[in-house]
């Protein structure tokens, strides 16, 4: 039968163990999110710059396919964001409100986005979005319009619209 102090020493040791996992799963959440962590401004290359003053206060406004069903006609498709900001190398938060997926509302959304020259890129591949799902896509984004293809599951197909200014910034 165990001593007391051999309890305790166990114990201890299980909760040092546990705090040590609730850190590390914490860790993950917040920086897969990127809550909190913004790359300085002052570091972003000119391109970056640009993206993040265009992508400020806009209305993505467009429609999207389904693969298999082409004979009707797009469905509208549309997302609010009040700010796209660089959270790491190859990461940026989109803070969007957004009405899909079951989601109704603001939810701040990384994604891996590169530049290809001037054309930022999300670039995801089996990537998990957080309350949301696994996604699979390639939008670009090219002045006041964007375009991609994108796959949720089974089920996937194209995008495409335009970026508008929105008349009063985003809360």
């Amino acid at each position: 039968m165990p001593n007391a102090r051999g309890v305790f020493k166990l114990v201890k040791i299980v909760v040092l163990l546990l705090a040590l996992v609730a850190l590390f799963a914490g860790g993950w959440i917040v920086g897969r999110l990127g809550i909190g962590s913004v790359v300085n401004p002052a570091s972003l290359t000119d391109v970056e710059r640009q993206f993040t003053e265009r992508m400020r206060d806009i209305r993505m406004v467009g429609s999207f396919t389904v693969a298999g069903r082409e004979g009707g006609p797009p469905r509208g498709d549309g997302y609010e964001i009040s700010s796209v900001e660089k959270v790491g190398d190859d990461l940026w938060r989109f803070n969007a409100r957004m009405d899909c997926c079951g989601i109704n509302g603001a939810i701040p959304i990384v994604v891996p986005l590169r530049f290809v020259g001037d054309t930022p890129m999300i670039m995801m591949t089996d990537t998990s979005l957080p309350g949301i799902g696994t996604f699979t896509a390639r939008v670009f984004f090219y002045g006041d319009l964007y375009a991609g293809t994108w796959q949720h599951g089974a089920v996937g197909g194209h995008m495409s619209g335009r970026i508008e200014k929105k008349s009063t910034p985003t809360q």
